[in-house]
């Protein structure tokens, strides 16, 4: 009895899949894939993008910049201990983020 079920589950999964691929599709359906992949054919590369050139002299000025700022961190932070936030920590601390993000993009490309 048990075997009669797998078999007429199979014989149904064979029918609806055998019936699904014979569906016809309609004109429509079938004229768009062809315009579709005619486009694609005649559609160029996607061109390749080309690496900027690197300012050695902006980088150099940036780099000197990330430096200056991050050698007052410290005494900030020692002001920290001390119970005393420095009113312009947080902009420091945002400039150093900015900027080493800059130049971390403008190496990696």
């Amino acid at each position: 009895m048990k075997h009669h079920a797998y078999i007429l589950v199979f014989v149904f999964f064979v029918a609806s899949s055998t019936r699904a691929q014979t569906r016809p599709r309609p004109p429509g359906l079938e004229q768009a894939g062809q315009a579709e992949a005619q486009t694609e054919k005649n559609l160029p590369p996607p061109a390749s993008p080309q690496k900027a050139r690197l300012d050695p002299a902006k980088l150099r000025q940036e780099a000197d910049e990330l430096a200056r700022i991050s050698q007052t961190i410290p005494a900030d932070v020692s002001s920290l201990q001390l119970g005393m936030l420095p009113k312009d920590m947080i902009e420091k601390l945002k400039q150093i983020e900015k900027l080493s993000k800059h130049l971390r993009r403008q190496i990696s490309q």
